[in-house]
């Protein structure tokens, strides 16, 4: 049997066996809902500001290593104490002239214009450039300037993650993973602290004690995303020919359990609609916010991705409290995108990437004002939402058990 029906068949297997023996209907406690509800908007927001102490955590500097360091030593205090790093060599290219993004106009698409967007996308209704800040004197926060002032050098470049061994499949596992560097000379708070920090909030609740799961999870954070995906490749290089490979024999040990699935978080936070013709962007989240849950419909596991999305969605129908999911085609520019021809893979996003995102919708995106002030409870909330979904989905294909 071929890798791709391999994958495919164990997604569908997972998924069919826990919605035909759902723990709500045959446990007295449902222990999913036991572990979403240890989720908690303060600690998550206290997790993006702890994030925002390194600035925007440009990879090849010393904020980003601190960064690093930081992660590391938060999720052993959770308790995920099976720590290790991914090591790889970056050469940054020259850095661009600098450049500050002014605001502008809005520009409408007209009825019938086809204009694609990346990733597939077709782009519609109101848009805005959408142009990195490469200026730190953007930045007005002179603290914060200062902070941010150190540039890329090249070399040597860390990522961490930390892995809940599986208690009968120690030889399969979940790959749950967020970008943790950042670009533009703010916070990055929710670029991409907000994914981070829900990587971080799953790996503790995961982590706590008498929380049992069939197979294995992985909780990575991603280091040069913001330069190309850099670090989820190296990633899938050297780790993916170690896939199920017992070491030593007979152990019981898999260093590279078999993966099943990866899920990538990436900006979680701001969903506040389309910007009007004057280029503003409503400052409240629309009641209306939703998760947005894409998959890659040109990838050969398209079938088997488009099933895990909707399991996804489908949890979050039974588990999240405030924000619904939708589902979309058109997964690109994240760290999934290394794995979504090697295993089944989705992110899970405030927009969607091509058509919204990549059409302006977001103000901060990469901006100096990607700061945690920007966000108000309700943007925070959105994100703990996306925590809650995943969560859910998780703990029901790895076989979760609380005792």
């Amino acid at each position: 049997m071929d890798a791709i029906w391999t994958c495919r068949l164990a997604i569908v297997a997972a998924i069919v066996g826990q919605s035909a023996s759902s723990p709500a209907q045959n446990a007295p406690t449902d222990p999913v809902k036991v572990l979403v509800g240890r989720l908690d908007l303060d600690a998550y927001k206290a997790t993006i500001k702890g994030l925002t102490q390194f600035g925007d955590r440009r990879e090849g500097t010393a904020r980003n290593r601190a960064a690093v360091d930081w992660i590391e030593a938060q999720l052993k205090s959770y308790g995920c104490t099976n720590t290790e790093r991914v090591k790889y060599v970056y050469d940054p290219p020259p850095q661009p002239p600098r450049q500050a993004v002014t605001a502008s106009r809005g520009a409408a698409i007209a009825s019938g214009e086809f204009i694609r967007g990346v990733g597939g996308s077709r782009l519609r209704g109101m848009t805005l450039p959408v142009v990195p800040n490469s200026d730190p004197d953007a930045q007005t926060d002179p603290a914060l300037r200062a902070r941010n002032a150190e540039l890329p050098t090249a070399g040597l470049r860390e990522e961490v993650y930390c892995t809940k061994v599986g208690a009968t499949r120690p030889d399969e596992m979940y790959i749950v993973g967020a970008h943790m560097d950042g670009r533009g000379f703010g916070e990055a708070a929710d670029d991409d602290g907000s994914g981070t920090a829900l990587v971080m909030q799953l790996a503790r609740v995961f982590s706590s004690p008498g929380v049992i799961t069939d197979r294995s999870i992985r909780f990575a954070l991603w280091n040069n995303e913001e330069t190309g995906l850099q670090g989820s490749q190296a990633y899938v290089a050297q780790r993916a020919p170690l896939q199920g490979k017992e070491d030593p024999p007979g152990s019981g040990r898999y260093p590279e359990p078999r993966w099943i699935a990866m899920i990538q978080h990436d900006m979680m936070l701001w969903d506040h609609g389309m910007p009007r013709l004057d280029g503003a962007v409503s400052a409240e989240q629309r009641p209306e916010a939703d998760i947005n849950i894409e998959f890659q419909s040109t990838t050969k596991f398209a079938d088997a991705a488009i099933t895990l999305a909707f399991f996804f969605r489908d949890a979050n129908e039974k588990y999240a409290t405030d924000y619904p999911a939708s589902v979309g085609p058109h997964m690109t520019n994240t760290d999934s995108s290394p794995f979504m021809d090697v295993v089944p893979a989705i992110s899970l996003r405030e927009n969607e990437r091509g058509m919204q995102i990549g059409a302006g919708w977001n103000p901060h995106y990469h901006q100096p004002t990607d700061l945690y002030s920007s966000y108000s409870d309700k943007d925070f909330r959105l994100g703990l939402n996306a925590a809650q979904t995943t969560l859910a989905a998780i703990a029901q294909l790895a076989g979760v058990s609380v005792k």
